[in-house]
């Protein structure tokens, strides 16, 4: 039987991220995908653990909470390794190819193409890993190779090439087709879903069941962005710019994002005195849960879409800042400012900073 919303059928998700098992939870949800009595016999979701230790525990924490919605949860060490990922696929093979449906977080990353490889599962399900599912949609209409939008317009590397093959079959594989069916489970704007693509809204309706409402308080938030450790803005640009929006808008705390460095979060600390908060879970949870600023700061991120979803029916305001020209590294990618642009252009229910200027 084809494991439609709400029927029986075996159902793989792998994901790689705190924010990937949160929407994950958010499209078992919203299918009605519940725990069946038999453990694992419906619904399995697979981790596929990562080596950096915040996002390991923040994982734990997520897995914590399938855990307590009966979801049967399987944690696998994929990157403990240089043999990792062969014991990892090996044990994973006779699941793959009997599973009917394949739920993945990431169809950007290299050890999901390669399980992909592997299944013969007709329904595939993407679902939002921030951004970038903007990016792969747009790339899958237009039939182009898949490349985070951060190395577009990079010579490909080594790798790169030597991965070409089974790049090239993911992306056939989550193309529509005859028996072969893709859905796209998302709170982003989705311009250009190809054509045979099932789009389903995400409004984080097990978030705000599950959580809140907030306390609020009467200060403003800040939430930290990576695009520093991707190499696509300046340092000491973005310290500036944090300085002063804090400044402006009266920030207490900053809410860094995992991928953050120790070091530049240590002077963020010391040069603009806010408080330096690592979240335990995903921040559109943080931000349920509370306590929560009356106003929550970002630059161009995933949270820009998210926050007013999980947060609707509060009186939280999201402001987005705009990222300058001026700040970009000289290696950003050619589609840098563009990108960055359409994710606050398009996003809904925010304000956006324009007037922020930083020297």
């Amino acid at each position: 039987m084809n494991p439609r919303a709400g029927e029986p059928g075996t159902t793989l998700a792998f994901v790689e991220s705190p924010v990937q098992l949160l929407n994950v939870l958010e499209w078992a949800h919203a299918h009605g995908i519940r725990p069946l009595e038999e453990p694992g016999a419906g619904f399995t979701l697979v981790v596929l653990s990562p080596t950096d230790p915040m996002t390991r525990g923040q994982l734990r924490r997520m897995a914590d909470l399938a855990r307590d919605e009966g979801h049967t949860v399987r944690w696998e060490e994929a990157r403990g390794g240089p043999a990792a990922p062969f014991q990892t696929v090996g044990s994973l093979a006779g699941r793959l190819r009997r599973a009917e449906r394949i739920v993945m977080g990431d169809p950007f990353s290299r050890y999901v193409q390669l399980l992909l490889t592997i299944t013969r599962a007709r329904d595939l399900v993407v679902v939002d890993d921030g951004t970038a599912t903007m990016e792969f949609v747009a790339q899958l209409a237009r039939g182009e190779r898949l490349v985070r939008w951060h190395r577009k317009g990079g010579r490909r590397g080594p790798r790169d090439l030597v991965f070409a093959p089974v790049s090239s079959i993911a992306r056939r594989r989550l193309t529509p087709g005859g028996e072969q069916r893709v859905e796209i489970f998302s709170s982003m704007p989705i311009a250009e879903a190809p054509d045979g693509v099932r789009v389903t809204a995400h409004d984080f309706a097990w978030t705000r069941a599950r959580f809140g409402p907030p306390r609020i308080t009467k200060g403003a938030d800040l939430v930290g962005t990576s695009l520093v450790e991707t190499g696509v803005v300046d340092g000491e640009r973005y310290l500036d710019a944090v300085r002063t929006l804090a400044k402006t808008h009266g920030a207490t705390r900053y809410f860094a994002h995992r991928r953050e460095s120790t070091d530049k979060l240590h002077r963020l600390a010391v040069e603009t005195g806010l408080e330096i908060v690592r979240p335990e879970l995903p921040l559109e949870l943080i931000a349920r849960r509370g306590p929560v600023g009356r106003t929550i700061l970002s630059f161009p991120s995933t949270v820009v879409h998210t926050l007013p979803l999980a947060l609707a029916g509060t009186d939280v305001e999201v402001a987005v800042c705009d990222i300058d020209p001026d700040w970009l590294t000289r290696t950003a990618s050619p589609r840098a400012q563009g990108f960055l642009s359409g994710v606050t252009g398009t996003a809904r229910g925010v304000r956006r900073l324009t007037e922020m200027s930083v020297a």
